[in-house]
């Protein structure tokens, strides 16, 4: 049996990659693998290459094409079809609704799967591989059957009852630096503080997102959609939404919103 770690480069995969390395976790994983989308953020990518020196295990990493460019209808990989990414619309309420989710399918467990298969000898036996994934306990109604009968899920963290918070009190504890949030640069789901941060600590990647929520609306014809497309929930511009916090506005901050990992974990 193969036993792969599914990576994401966030907090909890990454933890448990170094939790193996460690011996904390086992058997040792024979790799781990990477799917990118080719638009991750430059510190997922940083992260990844400091994090790929530490393992004693390789990591593959794996691509079904750039979703920037293919979600634009610009890339000439077989997901180039404009709508890939559940951008926000205008429902028939006039409230927000998400267009149909196919980015983590195809552009991350696809990739993983071709990964798999090809490891396997290009076969698919029953259970041949232990996949690894880095779901925590606070986030344990994500876990799902495998969709495919020759991976067999594993949720290590869960195991431990680890929360994410845990991951990165261990990851202190080793003295290795706290893993970037992963997600790709104008995912939908991104909550205010995550845009925030993006606007006031990486500009350009900022400046990217902005650029292609507004080619999604001038792309609205040859992408077949009926309505404007937009990255926030709000059906306004990226770079005219309102991105002040509670306590700028005078309220009081009762929760912080956490990444939901909802790709990379």
């Amino acid at each position: 049996m193969l036993h792969v770690i599914s990576l994401g480069a966030g907090v909890q995969s990454t933890t448990m990659a170094l939790m193996a390395a460690h011996g904390e976790l086992g058997p040792m994983p024979d790799c781990a693998i990477f799917a990118d989308t080719g638009w991750e953020p430059k510190a997922v990518y940083e992260h990844l290459d400091w994090l790929e020196k530490e393992l004693p295990f390789p990591v593959h990493r794996v691509s079904a094409g750039n979703l920037r460019a293919d979600t634009l209808g610009e890339g000439q990989g077989r997901a180039s079809k404009f709508s890939r990414v559940p951008w926000f619309v205008r429902g028939k309420d006039g409230l927000a609704a998400m267009g149909r989710r196919q980015c983590t399918k195809e552009y991350k467990l696809y990739p993983i799967h071709r990964q798999v298969r090809a490891m396997l000898g290009g076969k698919t036996p029953k259970g041949g591989c232990s996949m690894w994934i880095g779901i925590s306990m606070d986030e344990a109604i994500r876990m799902k059957p495998s969709s495919v009968q020759y991976i067999v899920p594993r949720w290590p963290l869960i195991d431990l009852r680890m929360t994410r918070r845990q991951c990165l009190a261990w990851m202190e504890r080793q003295g290795y630096p706290p893993p970037p949030k992963s997600a790709c640069i104008g995912c939908p789901f991104h909550h205010d503080d995550q845009w925030r941060a993006l606007r006031d600590e990486a500009p350009a990647e900022w400046a990217d997102a902005v650029a292609v929520d507004a080619k999604l609306r001038a792309n609205v014809q040859r992408s077949g959609m009926r309505g404007a497309q937009y990255m926030h929930r709000s059906l306004v511009p990226l770079d005219q939404v309102d991105l002040s916090t509670a306590e700028d506005r005078g309220q009081l901050n009762l929760f912080l919103n956490e990444c939901e990992g909802m790709c990379g974990v």
